[in-house]
């Protein structure tokens, strides 16, 4: 398929996505947001290279893991004035676990109850951003950059970014650490492309998602999220 008609389909299918799941003080919000900052900061999020991935203790023997993917949405990125945004749709029925028949019950409701909340999504609140160097280099880093003439905002980039988790009808916040992030030019759509690895660990049970803890398995379940944006 076409990748120039891929992204306007995934652009169009976020835009469904998020018809009356966002309320509307939150998509007055957004819309806010998004206003504040240029259209050259403005990347839609590649759903070829976008998924969320988990992994649960299994009654202390082995691990559980699994995958959702073609994720959608928007990000805002603006390193220069340490400011960024980002809105993510996970189609919760592209859950993976190589197992069918595990997929079809982790779609129940006894866990996601994919039928009646077919989607997932994360909204940022709060940016974190560091200088993109190891701790000793930061130093030689901004002297280097003091140098030519450049500020720290050359080599910032995003740390931690906080936001909520809506997920089965309940939203709670959450904290993303960022493991590694990076832009390119990419030679395939030609533009701007910018994302990185985000990991965190979240309670299941604060979303009601709390089938066998009472009969000991873990309410700990961690998440990572991988994400490429491209520039518009």
């Amino acid at each position: 398929m076409n990748k120039s008609i891929s992204r306007k389909s995934s652009l169009s299918q976020f835009s469904s996505a998020m018809k009356g799941v966002i309320s509307k003080p939150l998509g007055l919000a957004l819309l806010a947001t998004v206003s504040s900052f240029s259209f050259a900061d403005s990347y839609e999020i590649d759903p070829d290279h976008a998924n969320a991935r988990f992994s649960i203790d299994h009654f202390n023997t082995s691990t559980n893991t699994g995958g959702f993917y073609n994720l959608i949405g928007e990000v805002i990125y603006k390193p220069e004035s340490q400011e960024g945004s980002v809105s993510v749709v996970i189609p919760m029925d592209t859950i993976n676990t190589g197992n069918s028949r595990f997929d079809e019950h982790l779609k129940s409701s006894d866990f996601f109850n994919v039928e009646n909340y077919p989607i997932a999504r994360f909204d940022s609140t709060k940016w974190h951003f560091a200088v993109d160097a190891p701790e000793k280099d930061q130093a030689q880093t901004t002297e280097a950059n003091d140098q030519e003439g450049l500020d720290d905002s050359a080599n910032l980039v995003p740390t931690k970014i906080d936001g909520e988790l809506s997920l089965l009808g309940k939203t709670h916040p959450i904290t993303l650490t960022a493991t590694k992030f990076n832009c390119y030019f990419s030679a395939v759509v030609e533009k701007q492309v910018c994302g990185g690895d985000f990991t965190t660990t979240i309670d299941r049970s604060k979303w009601g998602i709390d089938k066998y803890v009472e009969v000991g398995m873990a309410k700990e379940v961690r998440l990572d999220i991988q994400i490429e944006a491209i520039k518009r």
